[in-house]
């Protein structure tokens, strides 16, 4: 799923983890970067970026558990927005393909960690943010 993305208030079906207590998630794109987002809480105060998978590493395609796809009420993971957390450096930017976010339509989302070593942690970024 290809689309902008904006939440005010955005539910997280279980807790992600390292954030397990923070309240008031949203999401905003980000002026001027196509795909690329937002992720503020404001209990604790917390920032962090996220890419849209399908713009950043459109190749990627992470098998992911058919619970956590029931438990975002989804069908496949081609009905989700695909994110993946984004760490900026000056010398390279990377993008955790190892847990990506899966957002559904209503604005639920999940953190999914993938089994196995197939997808690294800090995959570095052909496409820059």
């Amino acid at each position: 799923m290809n689309t902008a993305l904006a939440f005010d208030t955005l539910a997280f079906a279980s807790p992600m983890p390292g954030l397990e207590a923070a309240e008031g998630f949203s999401l905003r794109g980000i002026a001027g970067a196509e795909g690329l987002y937002a992720l503020e809480v404001e209990k604790p105060r917390v920032r962090m970026f996220v890419a849209d998978a399908s713009v950043y590493v459109p190749d990627y395609e992470p098998a992911v558990p058919a619970a956590s796809l029931e438990a975002l009420g989804l069908a496949s993971v081609a009905n989700a927005t695909v994110l993946v957390v984004v760490n900026p450096a000056p010398e390279k930017t990377t993008v955790n393909l190892m847990a990506p976010l899966l957002v559904n339509a209503e604005g639920t989302c999940l953190q999914v960690i993938l089994d196995g070593a197939v997808y690294p942690l800090r995959a570095e970024l052909a496409r820059q943010v």
